[in-house]
């Protein structure tokens, strides 16, 4: 039987990594990106283009909001009419903005960093845990959210980014609590800087001359690359991760030591 998961914020970054990585993997995979700009928001999101690029073999694609239930519940219906069911969803769609102090950042912003990075993952609770129960007994079920490590700091001028994402890391240790013997664990990864649109943007916001600043920030001092993240990711998915749940696990290059 096909192991199935369906991933958000596909069409770039992590989220592709770990498209790429399950597939690698074994994996089916449903790829969901919003593919379009979102207008409450200064710099551009991932395309249509990126996100087609992902459908192959045992790889569909839909564009849709990551926030949506709508869209998560034809996602899981796409799972289960292609692939016969879901095993594992990761959200990884997510967001910056801020720049400034948070009661100087537009209220537009402020809304759609906690709408992508923290409702969007309440959303696939709700949408995604009844569909991995619906595996019979007994299951090994995944849901993995992308927190950052932003959820256990104060970065000035990103405090609506931190709140999202210690909200996140909040939600897995309730919603672990919650899956209790049901065969399905619930865990968060926070990366430290890594090679992402997201982080170009974060070097814009903080007027760096390019995203490789951060590096220094990091013992391992570099940055690291969205497939890193995704092994670990892919990880969690499969067998060695059945062990671990409510749990946020660092993936920094040593930023939280």
């Amino acid at each position: 039987m096909d192991r199935v998961a369906i991933v958000t914020g596909a069409a770039r970054g992590i989220g592709a990594a770990t498209v790429r990585e399950l597939g690698r993997a074994g994996w089916a995979v449903v790829a969901v990106d919003r593919a379009a700009d979102d207008p409450r928001l200064p710099y551009a999101l991932g395309t249509s283009q990126e996100l087609r690029e992902l459908a192959r073999e045992r790889v569909e694609v839909l564009q849709g909001d990551a926030a949506s239930e709508e869209v998560l519940r034809e996602a899981v219906a796409i799972a289960d009419r292609a692939f016969g069911g879901l095993d594992a969803f990761v959200a990884a769609a997510g967001v910056i903005a801020g720049g400034v102090p948070l009661w100087e950042m537009p209220g537009a912003e402020v809304e759609a960093v906690l709408e992508v990075d923290l409702l969007a993952v309440v959303a696939a609770a709700r949408v995604a845990v009844p569909a991995l129960l619906r595996r019979p007994a007994p299951r090994d079920g995944r849901f993995i959210a992308i927190a950052s490590s932003a959820s256990g700091r104060g970065l000035p001028m990103l405090a609506a980014y931190c709140a999202a994402k210690a909200g996140v890391t909040g939600l897995i240790r309730g919603l672990a609590a919650e899956l209790r013997g049901t065969g399905i664990t619930a865990n968060a990864v926070s990366p430290g800087s890594t090679r992402t649109p997201i982080l170009d943007e974060s070097a814009r916001l903080y007027g760096l001359e390019s995203a490789e600043a951060f590096a220094a920030q990091a013992p391992i001092e570099r940055l690291l690359e969205p497939a890193e993240v995704a092994s670990l990711i892919a990880w969690l998915a499969g067998p060695g991760g059945r062990g671990t749940t409510g749990a946020e696990l660092p993936f920094d290059g040593g930023l939280s030591v």
